[in-house]
């Protein structure tokens, strides 16, 4: 898990979740997640950083 990883998902959350798992569906989901509200796209974000430890 990358700290400026996190705290992109905390702060920009689509941009965490793009630089975690790219163009994928989880990244699709969290767009949504995050027009929804900012903060189920940051805690979907930081999920995404948390569980998918790449590298």
């Amino acid at each position: 898990m990358s700290i400026l990883n996190l705290i992109l998902a905390i702060l920009l959350p689509p941009v965490g979740a793009f630089l975690q798992v790219g163009l994928t569906k989880h990244f699709v989901i969290n767009i949504i997640l995050t027009c929804f509200g900012y903060l189920p796209g940051s805690i979907h974000a930081v999920w995404l950083v948390v569980a998918n430890k790449k590298g």
